[in-house]
């Protein structure tokens, strides 16, 4: 961190858990659980030495600013409104807080795991968002499926090692039935869904008025999943990796007890943050938090491009989830006491965050 840039909230560690610990499904890893995902922890803790992991990380987010760069009509192509564009190629759908159009980033969604999750014409309409077919640039990006795919079902694979021990710690506190332990519902699932995102150059960006925000990078927000798989993000300038010119740069989080704090793991870890549906379902033993993402600042930020990549672990679309009496996230579209699944739940986000369908 080369920048004399301060942020003026505490910046914390993420609570690190090894790759053989978690292999190790002998070992009690609650204590470290509870510190990173209770209800006192920050939501987000971060798994280190996983093998193959750093190479795999370069290989797909150095695609990142390849793809942005594909003639107009080529990413036209890997558009898909029908999904509400959570397949292939996104730019400009989705809403910032104003309610303004996201201009500063692009995405690329696909399910790392399968190309197409059904073939159901009435579950394909139903849900589109997820029983839709992955959308690949076979012609003018040929390298980005595998890369995508190799990485994904990694992050998925270490994923599910840890969701097995936070089924081990929430076991303690509730009575978990063997088909609604978070591993059961994760390997049971065809939902998963990954995002590699590209954030445009500050020169490029027709959207910088907000950029003195904490969020200015990507608004306050909790992940609607089970279990989200993140990279410590990538930054470049002219075709070269650099690193993060400003220190008050990345990512923060908003804790239980309303303070915000900025959270930084290795780039060679892979973080994993609680979602909602863990949260619903863990009866708020695991627990969800708001998080953001700001952009550098000053001089240096000119012409930095960002490249990272999450992994959305989530429940099959026909998954139930009960909502409590008491009150609760996204409680002004979705009423207390209620059951809904997984894929009712997240069209009813998706109509917030996005254009409704037509």
């Amino acid at each position: 961190m080369s920048s004399s840039l301060q942020s003026p909230f505490p910046a914390v560690r993420t609570v690190t858990i090894s790759y053989l610990e978690l292999q190790d499904r002998t070992v009690d890893l609650s204590a470290k659980i509870e510190e990173g995902f209770g209800p006192k922890g920050l939501g987000i803790l971060s798994v280190s030495d996983v093998p193959g992991f750093p190479s795999l990380r370069q290989d797909l987010l150095r695609l990142s600013s390849r793809l942005a760069r594909l003639p107009e009509d080529a990413k036209k192509e890997l558009e898909d409104p029908d999904s509400r564009y959570n397949f292939g190629w996104s730019h400009g759908k989705e809403k910032l807080e104003s309610g303004k159009p996201d201009l500063l980033k692009g995405s690329f969604y696909a399910n790392p795991i399968l190309d197409s999750p059904t073939t159901d014409a009435s579950l394909i309409q139903r849900y589109p968002s997820y029983c839709g077919s992955n959308i690949w640039p076979t012609k003018e990006l040929p390298e980005l499926e595998l890369a995508f795919k190799a990485l994904g079902k990694l992050i998925l694979d270490v994923g599910l090692m840890l969701a097995y021990h936070c089924d081990q710690y929430a076991a303690k506190m509730m009575k978990l039935h063997e088909d609604e332990t978070l591993e059961k519902i994760l390997l049971n699932s065809r939902c998963h869904k990954g995002r590699l995102l590209y954030y445009f150059p500050a020169n490029q960006s027709t959207s910088d008025e907000d950029n003195d925000n904490l969020s200015s990078w990507c608004g306050w927000h909790t992940d609607h999943g089970s279990l989200t798989g993140l990279t410590c993000a990538m930054f470049t300038r002219d075709g070269g990796e650099i690193p993060c010119p400003d220190s008050a740069a990345g990512l923060y989080v908003r804790t239980r007890a309303d303070e915000i704090v900025k959270v930084y793991y290795g780039e060679n870890e892979i973080a994993y943050q609680i979602g909602e549906t863990t949260e619903i379902l863990s009866s708020g033993y695991l627990c969800a938090t708001p998080h953001c993402v700001r952009a550098p600042k000053g001089k240096e930020a000119f012409n930095l491009e960002r490249s990272t990549f999450a992994l959305f672990m989530q429940p099959d679309w026909d998954q139930k989830l009960n909502f409590p009496d008491e009150d609760h996230i996204h409680k002004e579209i979705i009423s207390s006491n209620c059951a809904l699944t997984f894929g009712e739940y997240s069209e009813k986000l998706l109509d917030k965050y996005y254009h409704s369908k037509s």
